[in-house]
């Protein structure tokens, strides 16, 4: 009697145990944008860091010693080739060529009484009155006397130079930089430190590095069977600047470096950018970025991605609208769009949205969204 009334407790449970189960909702499969992947033809860029130098840089030193006293321009003054920067007292290099002068005109003297005295000689030795020892002496002092009317030549001309010397001038144009030396001050050709600094930077460089590795996609990736030529098939690059915009000229590269630095394993790359307007100056800094042509591409948006462990994952759709973690290799971006290398290819189907609460094998309710929709929500963002 008892064993039966127990028997009937734990039916009774069973059976509204079973009740309970079956008035629990199941959760519906959740609606999400799914996109049918196509291969396309896109361009990719990569940026590299890269430092901005004019087409010349060029020290402004002194070639001799004296007092400053003029500058003639101020720092940041955009200046002409030949322009005068700097003037250093002349008086003493005045005095230096007058006295060259001085005694190139003794010397001038000298070779007249040499003359006059060989003309003296010629007929008294023809006529055999004084033996021709003395002609000879003579002769010989006549040549003494050339000799130094060119080496007092040769002090005249570097007396003028050194004249020339006391005004500094611009040896090409562009832009001043710093003034390290104030007038009055005593300066010298071995001074370390230059007066002043000058750029042409109607062209800028920018210079950035490639590793070893980089260097040989770069060969990989662009056409021609030389450097030269590769080059040559090279699309524009554009300057990133410092507060991430876009400079608004494009440069060409033009020179890679005939080798590698042995201490960075890297190789020196220039890229030569039009700078009319001089808003690009020496010592700025950028990124130059390259665009390298894609064919037949898979690409996928960021959004749709999540990373995990350092690996990278897309939600790809079967036919039963089950959704599996699929790992994919990422060769490059465009704009807001992943380039995928493996994991995905043409034809499959991915979800766009909402797979952070997604899970391996979840049934979803797929929406159908193209490429051109995809863009649209991202330029909103």
């Amino acid at each position: 009697m008892r064993t039966t009334l127990i028997k009937s407790l734990l039916l009774a449970v069973l059976i509204s145990s079973c009740n309970n189960k079956a008035e629990i909702p199941v959760a519906a499969a959740p609606s999400l944008p799914v996109l049918t992947l196509k291969s396309e033809s896109t361009a990719t860029s990569v940026a590299y860091p890269a430092a901005i130098q004019g087409t010349v840089d060029v020290e402004v030193r002194s070639q001799v010693n004296g007092n400053l006293d003029q500058v003639l321009v101020d720092e940041g003054a955009y200046v002409r080739k030949g322009q005068a920067l700097f003037k250093i007292n002349d008086r003493p290099y005045r005095e230096q060529l007058n006295n060259a002068l001085a005694n190139l005109h003794a010397a001038e003297a000298a070779l007249i009484n040499s003359d006059i005295e060989v003309d003296k000689l010629n007929p008294l030795v023809k006529n055999k009155v004084v033996s021709d020892y003395q002609l000879k002496t003579a002769k010989a002092m006549q040549k003494v006397a050339m000799a130094n009317i060119e080496q007092n030549k040769a002090m005249v001309a570097s007396a003028r130079i050194n004249l020339g010397y006391t005004t500094i001038t611009a040896p090409v144009s562009g832009y001043i930089g710093r003034l390290y030396k104030k007038e009055r001050s005593l300066i010298s050709s071995a001074d370390v430190e230059a007066l002043t600094t000058l750029s042409d930077v109607h062209e800028v460089y920018g210079y950035f590095s490639l590793s070893e590795s980089d260097f040989i996609n770069f060969k990989k990736t662009y056409a021609g069977n030389t450097l030269s030529e590769k080059l040559k098939n090279l699309a524009a690059v554009e300057l990133v600047l410092a507060d991430n915009s876009i400079y608004e000229k494009k440069g060409v590269v033009d020179m890679i470096d005939g080798q590698f630095d042995k201490n960075t394993a890297a190789i020196t790359v220039r890229a030569t950018f039009p700078n009319a307007n001089g808003i690009l100056r020496s010592g700025n800094t950028g990124k130059v970025r390259l665009q390298i042509q894609h064919d037949d591409a898979i690409l996928i948006p960021q959004s749709a991605t999540i990373e995990m462990q350092d690996k990278v994952f897309a939600f790809t759709v079967n036919a039963k609208n089950e959704v599996t973690k699929t790992p994919v290799t990422i060769s490059g971006k465009s704009d807001v769009n992943y380039l995928i290398s493996e994991g995905l290819k043409a034809g499959d189907k991915i979800v766009l949205s909402g797979i952070d609460k997604l899970q391996e094998g979840q049934l979803i309710q797929p929406v159908t969204t193209t490429a051109k929709k995809v863009a649209q929500i991202d330029s909103k963002k």
